[in-house]
């Protein structure tokens, strides 16, 4: 495997506070990105925002500027985790497809493409720069322009479920399942938008649990123990 798109859940990041950041839990992933950096493999990173906004869930602020603080959220995401992943020995590259002044550069395929065979980690904040689009259709864009192998969703849950397994214990997870079921069944592994993209374009998504021991490195390395959602 030579580029992998490595998708962060916000809230997995927060560790048990629920928001802001666990440092040791951001070190954690640091450490094990570095891994797989040292055997040349090229890593982008796209992170949620949800350990500092989730605005959707408010009557009272427009749907445009709640999603344009989103975005925001992505973009302070990126800058903390990057300068985590620096401390540990990497270098790194935060693009947004909106200017930011000196804190990020603008986005291009051509400029990822240099940043990776430079191997640097890249980050890709903010989105895709729109309203009503959420960062699960920006990992897929991302990954689909830059031509990843693979999504990697790293989850504070394991896999997919054919139900929430927090509300029904005898939720079934998938080892493996095609996206077109993820679309009919509707199991919401990422969005509608997002899964859509995924199937027209052929880009399988990999869903494994962030909290358990070493699962970044060892998803890449075969020993999976999540779902695999192929195309």
């Amino acid at each position: 495997m030579k580029r992998i798109m490595l998708k962060l859940s916000g809230e997995a990041l927060a560790g048990e506070k629920k928001t802001g950041f666990d440092e040791e839990t951001v070190r954690g992933v640091a450490k094990q990105v570095k891994q797989l950096v040292d055997d040349e493999i090229e890593v982008g990173i796209v992170i949620g925002g949800g350990n500092f906004w989730r605005g959707r869930t408010s009557e009272n602020i427009d749907r445009t500027k709640a999603d344009q603080i989103g975005m925001l959220a992505t973009v302070m995401n990126c800058i903390y985790v990057s300068e985590i992943f620096r401390s540990v020995g990497m270098e790194t590259e935060i693009l947004t497809p909106f200017s930011c002044g000196s804190f990020t550069k603008l986005f291009s395929k051509d400029r990822a493409n240099k940043y990776f065979k430079q191997g640097k980690v890249v980050f890709f904040a903010g989105g895709t720069g729109h309203p009503y689009f959420s960062t699960d259709t920006g990992v897929l864009l991302r990954a689909i322009e830059v031509e990843a192998e693979v999504v990697l969703l790293a989850k504070a849950i394991d896999g997919v479920y054919d139900s929430d397994p927090k509300v029904n214990p005898q939720a079934k997870k998938y080892d493996e399942l095609s996206i077109d079921e993820v679309v009919e069944k509707n199991l919401q592994v990422v969005d509608m938008t997002a899964s859509i993209m995924a199937r027209d374009n052929k880009m399988p998504m990999w869903v494994f649990s962030l909290n358990e021991e070493n699962s970044i490195v060892n998803t890449v390395k075969g020993k999976f123990n999540g779902t695999k959602v192929t195309v």
